[in-house]
């Protein structure tokens, strides 16, 4: 049985501006937004043996009585905030690092108090640099006096269950994620392969630090975890978000719904 949950927080338009403006397909419509990126928002959640695994952390968006709506999609789940012991950072962008800290009444507070936040060094360094709009060092400030963050550089493995690669591509310093637990390996590209259609249209993507590499890892990625059965999960997927392959007759393979 797959244990990973897609913690969906939205739909979006991205102008150059690189805001995020949420986009309801029943009332908006892309021509009213000429020149923009429309995605989804798909932070997991994985269960593992040594505890809940959070895959980056969103955008940050509150409900309407202020909470984290990350928090009440991990509790629609069956858990708590609190049941999370680690946070894997792919990289900081705050579409994927809003998530990590939380500003109810005004103050900042780790997010997930009990969790290590596993965070590749040199991106840690880049998101403070200024080098990107697309960095909010507010939240950094946070996590950077919690004493729950985890630097980490290059490869390596957090314990038995959990392995980290940086990777590159989307930016200078972003890392891959694999999470083999209870007979499934499950791996979360990031930016890197942050849906399926960029397997299949093969294209090399004018926001991504390298778009070359990217491209060439996410050939590379599917080339291995099709064959060995790997569960992908895909960040801003508008469609399979948790998905695995299926062999064809051709011994090419397809991808399918992990979770159907």
């Amino acid at each position: 049985m797959v244990q990973a949950y897609s913690l969906y927080e939205g739909s979006f338009s991205v102008d150059k501006s690189r805001k995020f403006i949420p986009f309801d397909p029943f009332i908006d419509t892309p021509q009213d937004r000429p020149g923009s990126l429309f995605i989804q928002v798909h932070p997991f959640l994985i269960e593992t043996d040594a505890g809940l695994v959070l895959c980056d952390t969103g955008l940050g968006y509150t409900d309407e009585n202020g909470g984290l709506l990350l928090h009440a999609n991990i509790r629609r789940q069956g858990f708590t905030p609190a049941d999370v012991k680690y946070v894997l950072m792919s990289h900081l962008h705050k579409d994927h690092a809003g998530g990590m800290v939380t500003f109810e009444n005004g103050t900042g507070r780790v997010a997930f108090p009990e969790a290590e936040y596993i965070v590749q060094r040199g991106e840690w360094e880049d998101a403070y640099s200024g080098i990107s709009s697309s960095y909010r060092t507010e939240i950094f400030d946070v996590i950077q006096r919690s004493g729950n963050l985890v630097l980490v550089e290059d490869a390596g493995e957090i314990n038995s269950e959990i392995s980290y690669a940086l990777n590159g591509g989307h930016t200078a310093h972003h890392q891959a994620f694999h999470i083999q637990t209870r007979g499934e390996h499950y791996f979360f590209g990031g930016d890197v392969l942050p849906e399926p259609e960029e397997i299949f249209h093969n294209y090399v993507a004018k926001y991504d630090f390298d778009g070359r590499r990217s491209k060439e890892l996410r050939q590379a990625y599917w080339a291995e975890g099709a064959a060995a059965g790997w569960i992908f999960l895909f960040y801003h997927s508008k469609n399979i978000t948790v998905g695995r392959s299926q062999p064809r007759e051709d011994g090419t393979y397809k991808l399918i719904d992990a979770k159907s």
